[in-house]
């Protein structure tokens, strides 16, 4: 078998057959809210079983799919920003009722901004931090001040390993026991399989991360089981591989060679080839020329600064609701 990689699991979930059939161990929901062009699916991994199939933890990946961020006004960005927040209010309240955090009152959160800040499509978790309002350093903060619903913030940028010589989960886990946060979210660029998905679907997950999975460079999990705290992760696809691009055209490519007789052999050959067959054959050409190759939009730049405000907004109205209230909004 042949990895496709994706950090997305509602792309692993498509990849089983009859487009994302049954899968044991593995529930899948998908809804659209009226008047609304934001789609959700919900991909719940019950079971071993179930992630052994997935390749992923056990636990809750939610996918929010906005195709128009990149050309959405104020308003949409604002929307999505808010149905951010209320799935990230709808995972902390299930991390409640199983006690994984406080049954009530304001959480304290440490927000981590994964990724290189001098590497474009890397740089989405510095983005947001940049966007982010901590509030930890104040000398009466809210969990002990006049809004009792608003969340102690704080936040961090721990570099990669390239620049620090340290794992991110090593610097983490000493900030973790330093500070005492009851919840680590943890924000990072991911991988996808197609490149429809790039800077408009944001996952949502309850299990934690591993940085730089989705490309094949694997690092010490950010999870409970290594930080101590529960760790919700937020990312969105910023890279797609480029084996991966040529493997979603290789039906048109297919049907073209076969449709003439000259190239009908060489057509008839691709398609008698299973999909990881045809993603091997895919590989054994490009790679060895350019190597693991990994492709972003032009317009990149922008789609990181517009994620960076929607990701923070999202943070702030989910926990901090009285802030987001009081702050000017959304300006894109």
């Amino acid at each position: 078998m042949f990895e496709i990689r994706t950090d997305l699991a509602v792309e692993e979930k498509e990849s089983f057959p009859g487009r994302g059939g049954e899968v044991t161990g593995v529930s899948l929901r998908e809804w659209r809210k009226a008047d609304s062009a934001i789609k959700l699916t919900e991909v719940v991994i019950l079971d071993q079983e179930g992630a052994r199939a997935m390749g992923k933890a056990k636990g809750t990946y939610l996918t929010i799919e906005a195709r128009c961020i990149a050309g959405g006004n104020e308003a949409y960005c604002r929307e999505v920003s808010e149905e951010l927040a209320e799935q990230l209010r709808r995972l902390t309240g299930e991390m409640r009722k199983k006690h994984l955090l406080p049954a009530a009152g304001p959480l304290h959160l440490l927000v981590t901004g994964l990724g290189n800040p001098s590497v474009t499509p890397d740089a989405l978790g510095p983005e947001t931090l940049n966007h982010l309002r901590v509030n930890r350093n104040l000398e009466e903060p809210p969990r002990t001040g006049q809004l009792p619903d608003q969340a102690v913030i704080s936040g961090i940028v721990p570099g990669v390993m390239a620049q620090t010589g340290m794992e991110t989960a090593e610097i983490l886990k000493g900030v973790v026991e330093e500070t005492g946060p009851d919840l680590v979210i943890a924000i990072d660029a991911l991988a996808a399989r197609s490149i429809r998905r790039l800077g408009t679907t944001v996952q949502l997950t309850d299990t934690g991360i591993h940085p730089g999975s989705g490309v094949g460079n694997h690092r010490h999990g950010l999870t409970r089981e290594s930080l101590g705290v529960p760790v919700i992760a937020i990312g969105v696809p910023t890279v797609v591989g480029a084996a991966a691009i040529v493997h979603d055209t290789i039906s048109a490519l297919i049907q073209t060679l076969a449709s003439a007789m000259e190239t009908k052999e060489a057509g008839d050959f691709l398609e008698s080839l299973d999909p990881d067959q045809q993603y091997q054959l895919i590989r054994e050409l490009l790679e060895p020329e350019f190597g693991s190759l990994y492709v972003t939009p032009p317009d990149i730049d922008q789609t990181i600064q517009k994620l960076g405000v929607i990701l923070a907004e999202a943070i702030h109205l989910a926990f901090c609701p009285q802030t987001s209230q009081n702050s000017p909004g959304i300006h894109i």
